[in-house]
C-alpha cells in the first residue's frame, strides 16, 4: 500500500471520527451532515492535490524516504489508537453527563410535585382558617350582641395589640443584645488601645525658681529704685518675686510660655552680668526669636514622630506652643500625641483611616495654643485655625466634636471623643489640688441629693462615678430611669470635670418579718 493511500485513509478516518463525535455529543445531525459533506469535499480535493505531490516526491526519493514513511506510519498508527481511546473516553463521559441530567430532571420534577402539594395544603389551611375566623366573628357578634363591623374592629385591635407587644419584646431583646455586644467590643478596643500606649504625665505649676550665684545679684536685678525689675516684668509679662529665699528668685505666671521666656532671659542676664533696662529688652527680643524657632522645631518633631505629613508651617508652630500649655496639670502637647496614638490604634481595629485619626488627634486641641491670648473657646478657635489652613473635613469635624457637643456626620469625631477621654482620665494623667478635689466630690454629692426621693449619694472611684440611693416608696422604677437622665444633665451643666462621670441610681425594696 502506497503512502498516499495510507494518508488518505487516515484523513478519512479522522474526519469520520469527528462526525461520530458530533453525533454522540447530541449536536444537530443535519448541520453535522452538511458540514461533513463540505469537509469531505475539501478533504478529497486536498487529498487529490496532496496525492499528486506525494507521487512526484515518491518518485524522486522513494528509496530514501521509505524508512521514514514506515516510521511515520507507526507513529500515525499510535496516534490513531490514542485518538480512538480519547473518543471512547468522551463517549463514556457524555453518557455519564446524560445520566446525571436525567437524574437531576427527575429530582426537579419530584420537587415540583412536592411544592405543588404544599401549595395545595397551604391553600386548604388558609381556607380552613378563614372559615374558623368567620365562625369566631359570628360567635363574637352573637355573644357580645355586636355588629359584624364592630366585632371586626375589636378583633383587629386585639391582634394589633398582640403584634405590638411581640414587636416590643423582640426589639428590647435585640437592643439589649446589641448593647451588650457593642459594649464588649468597645471595651476591648479601648483596653487594647490603652495597653499599647504609654506616656508621661506632668504636674501643673505657676512658678519657676531661678538660682542666683549670690544674694548680691538680687539687688542688681531690682536696680536703682526698682527700674530693672520693672523693665524685666514689662518685657516678659511675668512677676519676678525677690524674697528672703537665699540665692534664688521666683518667676510667677500662669502662662507657661511667658514663664519659659522669662527664665531664659533671667539666666542670660545673670550669666552676662550687664543688667539694665536696655539690655533686658535686647535679650528678651533675642530669646523670643529663639523660642519661636524652638517651638517650630518641637512641632516638626512631634508631627514627624507620629508620621503626620504635609502640615502647614503655622500649624507646626502652634503644635510646638502646646508644649508650654497645660490642662489640669496635663501637658497639652503630650496629651495631643497620646490622643493621636490612641485614635490610631482604635481606628486600626475599626478598619478606619489611621492617618486621618492621627492627624485629627494631633490637632484636636490646637485651639489651646492661642486661647490664653485670643477670646473664645478652644474648640471653636481650633476649628477656625484648622479650617484656615485647609484641613480635611474629617479632621475639622473631629476638632469640633471631640467633646460630644456637636452632632458629627463622620465617625472620626466620636473616635476622637473616646481617645480624648481615655487620655484625660487614665491614672496619673491629670493632677489637681486636694482642696479642689474635695470640693468637686462634695458638689457632685450635693447635686445628687438635691433631687426628690434621694436618701443618700456617694461619689466613688475618685469622682468618676456617683451612686444614688432612692426611697422605693417615693420613686418608682420608671421614675428612677428618668432620675438618671436628669442627674446626668444637671452634672453636665453645673460642673467642670475631666473625663466622664457614671451615674447609678439604686432602688431597692426589702421585705422582712421576725419569726417567733
Amino acid at each position: 500500500m502506497s503512502p498516499s493511500n495510507i494518508l488518505l485513509y487516515l484523513l478519512i478516518g479522522g474526519f469520520t471520527g469527528y462526525l461520530i463525535h458530533l453525533l454522540l455529543t447530541g449536536k444537530n445531525v443535519k448541520n453535522a451532515e452538511t458540514k461533513s459533506r463540505q469537509i469531505l469535499a475539501q478533504t478529497e480535493a486536498e487529498v487529490s492535490r496532496r496525492k499528486k505531490e506525494l507521487e512526484i516526491e515518491t518518485k524522486e526519493a522513494f528509496f530514501k524516504l521509505r524508512s521514514d514513511v514506515d516510521r511515520e506510519t507507526k507513529e500515525e498508527r499510535r496516534q490513531l489508537q490514542a485518538l480512538e481511546q480519547r473518543l471512547s473516553q468522551r463517549e463514556t463521559n457524555q453518557e455519564r453527563k446524560l445520566a446525571f441530567l436525567d437524574k437531576k430532571e427527575q429530582d426537579l420534577s419530584q420537587q415540583e410535585k412536592t411544592l405543588t402539594e404544599r401549595a395545595k395544603g397551604i391553600t386548604q389551611k388558609e381556607q380552613e382558617l378563614s372559615g374558623i375566623l368567620e365562625e369566631e366573628k359570628s360567635r363574637l357578634s352573637r355573644v357580645a350582641n355586636l355588629s359584624r363591623d364592630e366585632a371586626r374592629e375589636i378583633l383587629i385591635s386585639k391582634m394589633e395589640d398582640e403584634a405590638r407587644h411581640d414587636a416590643a419584646v423582640r426589639l428590647k431583646r435585640i437592643e439589649d443584645e446589641t448593647r451588650e455586644e457593642s459594649d464588649r467590643i468597645s471595651r476591648t478596643i479601648c483596653l487594647e488601645a490603652i495597653q499599647r500606649c504609654a506616656s508621661e504625665q506632668s504636674e501643673s505649676s505657676t512658678t519657676s525658681v531661678v538660682s542666683l550665684p549670690s544674694d548680691e545679684m538680687k539687688g542688681r536685678l531690682i536696680g536703682r529704685e526698682g527700674r530693672n525689675i520693672r523693665a524685666f516684668e514689662a518685657a516678659t509679662g511675668v512677676d519676678l518675686i525677690v524674697d528672703d529665699t537665699p540665692e534664688a528668685v521666683t518667676i510667677s505666671a500662669f502662662n507657661i510660655y511667658r514663664r519659659a521666656i522669662a527664665r531664659l532671659v533671667l539666666e542670660r542676664l545673670i550669666s552676662d552680668g550687664r543688667i539694665h533696662p536696655g539690655r533686658i529688652e535686647e535679650i528678651t527680643e533675642k530669646v523670643k526669636i529663639e523660642m519661636e524657632e524652638e517651638i517650630l522645631k518641637t512641632g516638626k518633631e512631634a508631627a514627624l514622630s507620629l508620621g503626620v505629613l504635609k502640615l502647614h508651617p503655622e500649624l507646626l508652630r502652634l503644635i510646638g506652643r502646646l508644649k508650654y500649655r497645660t490642662s489640669y496639670g496635663q501637658n497639652v502637647l503630650q496629651h495631643s500625641m497620646e490622643v493621636a496614638h490612641l485614635a490610631s490604634v482604635m481606628a486600626g481595629e475599626l478598619k478606619m483611616d489611621r492617618a486621618i485619626a492621627k492627624r485629627a488627634g494631633l490637632l484636636h486641641d490646637i485651639g489651646k495654643s492661642v486661647d490664653q491670648e485670643v477670646e473664645g473657646d478652644h474648640i471653636q478657635l481650633g476649628f477656625e485655625i484648622a479650617n484656615r489652613y485647609n484641613e480635611q473635613p474629617e479632621v475639622l469635624e473631629a476638632i469640633k466634636g471631640h467633646h460630644c457637643d456637636y452632632s458629627a456626620t463622620t465617625p472620626y469625631a466620636v473616635l476622637m471623643s473616646a481617645a480624648d477621654a481615655l487620655s484625660a482620665s487614665r491614672p496619673g494623667a491629670r493632677r489637681e489640688t486636694l482642696e479642689g478635689y474635695i470640693k468637686r466630690l462634695e458638689k457632685l454629692e450635693a447635686i445628687a441629693t438635691s433631687f426628690r426621693g434621694v436618701t443618700q449619694a456617694y461619689a466613688i472611684s475618685a469622682g468618676r462615678e456617683v451612686r444614688v440611693i432612692v426611697k422605693p416608696e417615693a420613686i418608682s422604677d420608671a421614675e428612677a430611669s428618668l432620675l438618671v437622665n436628669q442627674l446626668t444633665k444637671k452634672i453636665e451643666e453645673g460642673m467642670e470635670y475631666p473625663g466622664t462621670i457614671k451615674v447609678t441610681v439604686i432602688r431597692e425594696v426589702r421585705y422582712s418579718e421576725m419569726a417567733k
